[in-house]
């Protein structure tokens, strides 16, 4: 009788940063500043690829707005960003257009009311808010185009993208039947929300931590400027993930607390039924958690490849090129999982 292997595997990434910028931070922080010195004044670097804005209607009377390609062949790629991401954030727009010209056609999801006007809903995106996704998904699969048949995520967004695909069961035999995807990737993906935000309290990574409140902070006050709020919080007094998700994440969305938030939106108890080629791109050194936040091969579903490199930071991934660098490298791995090249 052949072995058959019922979970995914861990694998050793054959990325190298250079030996000059190991560090964790500095892993983290460089892609960003790369960016910003090559567009000085600049927020970000806009995709080159002509884009087409897409509202997609939700059952709720909310509604997610998409930028797709305008005029790129080949199949369809859903992009989804992170948390306070958008097509600004630097992994966004070059993988855009990277895969442009690679013969795909990339789609981005703006994640609710993050798409530069605010939703009609008092609620926003979230880690776990996977309707979202398959709302897109089915809006996609009903064009004449064809549906999407791939996707990418960005740490809240591969979570997301990892909770969907574990929400659909083992062989499609979940509460929504078989994913509506052929194959996945994910990349610096925070499997559990309270390590995270745990992690986040901690040395150096407070300052992701305070960036990132700051930014969340500003988008409440921005999306309820013109119409009542519908929480009595003190903005003021919110300095950290548990404060801001406990008074507003979990209340607006309706969980019971911010442990009942974390524990139902976090993506590693939804990994083993996964079937649907999967790559999990991660780095034993980011600092937005422990390195005991990494799942296991046994909690891997068989679909899963997790290839764990010892740098890289958080979405960071700046490799070696001779005495320099490449800040191609993550791109490149992903469209070799694409491309089902491994």
């Amino acid at each position: 009788m052949d072995f058959v292997m019922n979970h995914g595997s861990i694998n050793n990434s054959d990325f190298r940063p250079p030996w000059w910028l190991k560090n964790p931070h500095l892993q983290t922080l460089w892609p960003k500043l790369l960016m910003q010195l090559r567009r000085p004044g600049r927020a970000g670097k806009q995709p080159q690829t002509p884009l087409e804005r897409r509202r997609i209607e939700l059952s709720d009377g909310d509604f997610i707005d998409l930028s797709l390609s305008a005029g790129s062949q080949g199949p369809r790629v859903l992009i989804i960003h992170g948390l306070e991401g958008g097509l600004d954030s630097h992994y966004a727009g070059s993988l855009v257009d990277r895969l442009a010209r690679d013969g795909f056609q990339p789609i981005f999801m703006h994640l609710r009311g993050a798409s530069g006007e605010p939703n009609r809903l008092a609620r926003s995106y979230h880690s776990g808010a996977t309707e979202d996704l398959r709302a897109v998904l089915e809006a996609l699969a009903e064009d004449p185009e064809g549906p999407a048949t791939a996707a990418i995520g960005f740490s809240l967004g591969g979570n997301l993208l990892l909770k969907y695909l574990g929400e659909c069961g083992n062989q499609g035999q979940g509460e929504w039947g078989a994913p509506l995807l052929e194959r996945a990737v994910a990349v610096s993906v925070p499997f559990v929300l309270r390590d995270a935000m745990l992690r986040l309290e901690l040395g150096f990574a407070r300052l992701y931590r305070g960036y990132l409140v700051s930014r969340l902070k500003a988008a409440y006050r921005q999306k309820f400027a013109q119409r009542p709020a519908p929480l009595s919080v003190d903005l003021s007094q919110i300095k950290g993930f548990n404060q801001f998700d406990d008074q507003i994440t979990a209340p607006l969305n309706g969980f019971a607390g911010v442990f009942d938030y974390y524990q139902r939106a976090s993506c590693r108890g939804y990994l083993r039924p996964i079937r649907t080629p999967t790559l999990i791109i991660h780095a034993a050194d980011d600092p937005f958690m422990f390195p005991s936040t990494i799942p296991f091969e046994h909690e891997l579903g068989p679909g899963i490849q997790l290839e764990l490199a010892r740098h890289g930071g958080h979405v960071g991934f700046i490799a070696a090129r001779g005495p320099g660098f490449s800040s191609d490298w993550l791109e490149s791995r992903i469209l070799r999982a694409l491309s089902a090249c491994d």
